[in-house]
């Protein structure tokens, strides 16, 4: 039993490996929100931003790989991973004004941003309220929060989380954080297996981190705040080159769908034989496009 305990913790560690190169940093927004960022590799500068059910971790097999050519910045957002928990701020332009904050601190200025899940809502409210500081947008299969098809979103069954949340909520979750986490891993993936046990363990250790939860549940809880700010921001569409890929297996070409309604220069891209979880399914496949599209 102690081997395989051992096996899945090493298998965990070399997953989730970053260059030796990279750096860690915590650093201290105006607001008070304390963000952990890792930075490495040389050339133009690359914002990676992930979703619920991962941490900046997802995006280590990424940085292996552009690290070679991009200087990658790469954040746990407020709340979640080693990041602070604050007690507001969980909607996606005080997240967005996060990021530009450790981006500034870290000494650049205009960035790629590739987002995932949430990591998208909080990428186009950077590009929205930094457009002169976003030189090319990835999304990656998640829509924003009030831009059609937002509202078939709502509607479905998978997404009945947005709205479960509330102390009860957080005592029957609390203890539990890897059978909650299962649900999305299992029911939003076309092959489970694929997120690994290792993965599981390790996303599970975070999200059980005291305050993960609250904070993760907030940042559903924001959603209606941020499809008001975004039917703002709409107005204003984005002319950056936008990349929107969507997994075969989910949102497929609803994510084109979703961001030409707020951005002039959409490429579509899909990702073939993957669920909701990319970087997971089908990693390989995922680096490819990111990398070509960023050049």
């Amino acid at each position: 039993m102690m081997l395989g305990v051992v096996m899945i913790v090493s298998a965990a560690l070399a997953q989730f490996a970053f260059p030796a190169s990279f750096q860690q940093k915590t650093i201290k927004t105006p607001d008070g929100a304390e963000i952990f960022v890792r930075v490495g590799g040389t050339g133009p500068a690359v914002v990676l931003l992930h979703g619920f059910g991962d941490t900046g971790d997802m995006w280590a097999p990424l940085a292996r790989e552009l690290a070679k050519n991009h200087t990658l910045i790469i954040p746990d957002l407020r709340g979640m991973g080693l990041s602070s928990h604050s007690a507001s701020g969980y909607d996606k332009r005080t997240e967005a004004a996060d990021i530009r904050a450790v981006v500034v601190a870290l000494g650049y200025d205009r960035t790629a941003v590739v987002g995932h899940d949430i990591g998208n809502m909080v990428s186009y409210a950077y590009a929205a309220r930094y457009p002169d500081k976003v030189e090319r947008l990835i999304v990656m299969d998640a829509p924003l929060p009030g831009i059609d098809p937002w509202d078939e979103v709502t509607h479905s069954p998978n997404t009945w989380h947005f709205n479960f949340r509330g102390p009860d909520v957080e005592r029957l979750v609390a203890g539990r954080e890897r059978i909650y986490l299962d649900r999305f891993y299992n029911e939003l993936s076309a092959h489970p297996v694929r997120i690994d046990e290792a993965t599981r363990r390790h996303y599970a250790a975070l999200y059980a981190r005291p305050g993960a939860m609250h904070s993760a549940f907030e940042q559903f809880a924001a959603f209606s705040k941020d499809g008001v700010d975004n039917k703002i921001t709409q107005k204003t569409k984005l002319t950056m080159p936008v990349l929107a890929v969507g997994a075969e297996k989910s949102f497929g070409p609803l994510m084109a769908v979703n961001m030409r309604n707020v951005a002039v220069d959409v490429k579509e891209a899909i990702v073939p034989d993957s669920g909701h979880w990319i970087m997971e399914e089908n990693p390989a496949f995922a680096i490819a496009l990111i990398r070509d599209f960023l050049g």
